[in-house]
């Protein structure tokens, strides 16, 4: 892929940008630069460039508005203390992309000029990068869109690929606290055969309600059941969940209409290193709530891309209330473990992290 570059006229200042990145928060500032690469059946994958961020120009007929034809994906670069700039198991992200195009039947972007893309915007706007104090990263935000002109229910002929960065913050200022979880009994994120294992808004749209419910309850995330038999603990509202026993051995409810997180999967091989068995199975809401009671679960954490890992506290639902497991020991390591290993302060014995610049 072919990458022609136009560098902006107005660059944030130096100044102005040590100002964000010192307080950088979450999603609301973004770099001097995006990178676009656009598709249709006859030109293939065509035009990739890096310009100028501003807004984009969308006929009120683009396929997207009316269809939800899209998929994103989210990352982060790190820089190390040697200045240098890393992304964490890119290529996995680019075959999730895949996974999410066919699904959503959008054309499949290889995974070697996803990484490209990435490396050329961040590698272009590491400026942006912040140092690793209190855990800020650059976020980056790959997408996908129908944006062909047109009304009729079909796949588009005209798709775009955009990535696009931000600076963040840590995501517990405060530092790493349990959160409260909502069980959600009247709503379910995904059923067999839907778009749950797939990274597109739709799935998220329809998790904003019942989070507003659990918000509403005093809590600060919701967890779904499972569709078919609404008995089978599947996800947070963006994140997967462990379940810790006393014997060691660690529980995830199994993928197929969850999202395969990348790191959940980071995770289950660091635990095994760990010496810890992982468990990818169906686990039901009464397995969780008497095994809490009994003893047996010691822990339950949770992981996503913006959070890394987060012990989970109490589970509330109507009526009742599960306390939250006495520990947080195992949680803490995995998780300081893994930043280690993302942060450049620990060795990559995986071979996960991808150099950028």
């Amino acid at each position: 892929m072919q990458i022609s570059t136009t560098r902006t006229e107005q660059p944030v200042a130096d100044d102005r940008l040590t100002e964000i990145l010192a307080n950088p928060g979450f999603g609301t500032h973004f770099t001097d630069h995006m990178f676009t690469v656009e598709w249709t059946p006859d030109a293939g994958w065509h035009a990739a460039r890096i310009t100028p961020y501003g807004p984009l120009t969308l006929d009120p007929a683009t396929a997207v508005l009316h269809y939800a034809q899209e998929i994103f994906e989210g990352m982060k670069a790190y820089r190390h203390d040697d200045g240098s700039v890393w992304s964490f198991r890119p290529e996995d992200n680019a075959r999730r992309m895949v996974r999410s195009s066919q699904r959503l039947a959008l054309p499949q972007l290889p995974a070697e000029d996803f990484v490209a893309a990435v490396d050329a915007l961040v590698s272009e706007d590491q400026r942006w990068v912040p140092d690793s104090e209190g855990e800020k990263s650059l976020y980056i935000r790959p997408f996908m869109f129908a944006s062909e002109t047109f009304l009729g229910v079909r796949p588009a002929q005209h798709v775009t690929f955009m990535v696009i960065c931000s600076p963040a913050g840590a995501y517990f200022k405060g530092g790493v606290k349990p959160v409260t979880l909502w069980l959600s009994e009247d709503y379910t994120r995904a059923g067999r055969g839907g778009m749950g294992a797939a990274k597109t808004g739709g799935n998220y749209a329809s998790s904003l309600l019942p989070q507003q419910e659990a918000i509403g309850q005093g809590c600060d995330q919701v967890v779904f059941l499972d569709g078919q038999e609404g008995n089978y603990v599947e996800e947070l509202g963006g994140m997967n969940l462990y379940f810790v026993h006393a014997d060691g051995r660690i529980v995830t409810p199994e993928t197929g209409t969850i999202l395969e997180g990348i790191t959940r999967a980071s995770i289950i091989e660091l635990a095994g290193k760990l010496g810890h068995q992982v468990e990818e199975r169906k686990f039901s809401i009464d397995e969780w709530r008497q095994g809490v009671e009994s003893g047996d679960i010691v822990e339950i954490f949770a992981c996503g891309t913006a959070a890394v890992v987060t012990p989970v506290g109490s589970l509330k639902w109507q009526g009742g209330e599960a306390p939250a497991p006495a520990s947080t020991d195992l949680t803490m390591r995995v998780r300081q473990s893994l930043v280690d290993i993302q942060y450049g302060r620990a060795e990559d014995t995986f071979g996960w992290m991808h150099r950028i610049c």
